[in-house]
């Protein structure tokens, strides 16, 4: 009888508490103009006293075309499922780092997030800090479709998430400069 081979030793994760909120600094998107990777990146300089920081005015940089636009509303617009491809809450671009599987999609606003939910559906133990602990209790990674947490998609999760990283790498629309 023929077994399959491990994904990978079995290795401990534990949920460092962040939130989608912690990723909103640095979110990569599709540029209008261009169709090449661009990146939505906060204003430099101090956003005043009491001022939310994903309220921050925010400006989209593709650096492919030199395209800049600001973005001053404090207006943020955060679409929820997985069954449709994500786009960022400032400009209402597409991610670029989304991919289609059968079960829905799957997105991250930037690399290291990308990052937090392969060690996450990779690891074989999964950690939740004590419940009666202080802090966030419904993390990002808790809030994860139930698709993405299940063992038994963790091939195809990680396989799309390969496929997300190669986008990284690989250039985007028709022309290679």
């Amino acid at each position: 009888m023929a077994t399959t081979p491990r994904l990978s030793t079995q290795h401990r994760f534990r949920d460092p508490r962040r939130t989608a909120y912690d990723f909103l600094s640095d979110i990569s998107v599709v540029c209008p103009q261009c169709q090449q990777d661009a990146r939505v990146l906060p204003v430099v300089g101090d956003p005043g006293p009491g001022h939310r920081p994903f309220f921050a005015p925010r400006r989209l940089i593709c650096r492919h075309c030199s395209l800049a636009k600001a973005y001053t509303s404090r207006r943020l617009v955060f679409p929820h499922g997985t069954g449709h491809g994500m786009t960022d809450p400032y400009f209402g671009l597409p991610l670029l780092l989304q991919a289609e599987t059968r079960h829905g999609w799957l997105w991250a606003y930037n690399p290291a997030h990308l990052t937090l939910i392969h060690d996450y559906v990779a690891a074989s133990l999964r950690e939740r800090a004590p419940w009666y602990a202080a802090g966030q209790k419904m993390t990002l990674l808790a809030r994860l479709p139930a698709w993405i947490k299940r063992a038994k998609n963790r091939t195809e999760v990680l396989h799309a998430i390969d496929r997300i990283r190669a986008q990284l790498v690989a250039p985007r629309g028709g022309d290679a400069r």
